[in-house]
């Protein structure tokens, strides 16, 4: 018996009042037989749910009680649905029972609720891209998240070091910009793990731990920090026309900070990344049209990548003149 419609029945009766069998068996796409047990499994399990017999009959929530579960104000119900809907466009499961929420709903709800599914549409490809397959690994520990299952991981090394071999309990998983990560509790605390390095994870039946009070959100969010003061550890001074600003900030985002506009057009920018020769290589595309103030160690790195394109290409261009 799915606990996923037995839910399904209880919003149905709450948004109703009274439902029979038959109607239940209609909305939810399931044998009137079926219907039934799923009622009388609802009243023996002591859900307050009993039959009336009658021409007029049906089941009911005696005394109106309530599920937490469709205590959803207009503008709950909406934001649910608007997350819901996106994955309903690709998943067919999620579409089964976008629907089935849908009409459980109150009637009131439904029109905006429908809409709110129907609103936004998630193309994770890029112009000129097939569409990424989810790594079927995913699948794997995902199954191994929802039942906290001890996974035995195959996890690539760095740079040509051997796999190694990992126990550890899945907490959570999270996709970043088409990459997958798999966060997970291990015998030196909780580590973040890259899915695409995952050679092979085996689901085991021994039971996971999971702290009380994880919550993956707030896990991501300090692996996200983390990650981000590591790309932050050298800062480069840079004055460029303020009207070309949002390009610098659209490709480098947090990792540009406004500190000061000197007037003439201009501002003044502090640019970060891990290495000199990484800020060198956001900036080099940028020409004379901005000024590197400091430090010294990203002057350098300019001068030498801009040393090497002339090395490359400047006799090159001056043969071509040449000829003509």
């Amino acid at each position: 018996m799915r606990a996923d419609r037995l839910v399904a029945t209880l919003l149905l009766m709450q948004a109703r009042g009274r439902v029979t069998a038959a109607e239940l068996a209609s909305e939810l796409e399931i044998s009137v037989a079926t219907a039934r047990r799923d009622l009388e499994a609802l009243s023996t399990a002591g859900i307050p749910v009993y039959p009336q017999p009658g021409r007029n009959g049906g089941w009911s929530l005696l005394g109106g009680a309530r599920t937490d579960l469709s205590g959803l104000t207009a503008t709950e119900a909406q934001a649910l649905f608007l997350l819901v809907g996106p994955a309903a466009a690709i998943a067919p499961e999620a579409k089964a029972a976008l629907r089935k929420l849908v009409r459980a709903l109150p009637e009131s709800f439904r029109g905006d609720a429908e809409a709110a599914a129907e609103a936004v549409v998630i193309d994770p490809a890029g112009w000129g891209e097939l569409d990424k397959a989810r790594p079927v690994v995913v699948n794997d520990l995902q199954h191994a998240v929802v039942r906290r299952l001890k996974v035995r991981l195959s996890y690539a090394g760095r740079r040509g070091a051997p796999p190694s071999e990992r126990l550890v309990d899945p907490l959570g998983l999270v996709a970043k910009d088409d990459v997958w990560y798999l966060i997970a509790g291990t015998e030196r605390g909780q580590r973040t793990f890259r899915v695409d390095r995952v050679l092979e994870a085996t689901v085991t039946d021994r039971p996971a731990e999971r702290p009380d009070d994880f919550d993956l959100s707030v896990a991501w969010a300090r692996v996200v920090d983390e990650m981000e003061q590591n790309r932050s550890l050298l800062a480069a001074t840079v004055v460029m026309q303020e009207r070309h600003l949002w390009v610098m900030q659209d490709r480098l985002g947090r990792h540009c900070e406004v500190l000061d506009s000197p007037g003439n057009g201009l501002v003044k920018i502090r640019v970060t990344a891990p290495s000199p020769l990484m800020i060198a290589q956001h900036l080099a595309g940028w020409g004379g049209s901005i000024e590197v103030l400091d430090p010294p160690s990203v002057q350098a790195e300019l001068a030498r990548l801009g040393g090497e394109l002339v090395s490359r290409y400047g006799n090159d261009r001056a043969r071509s003149e040449a000829a003509r």
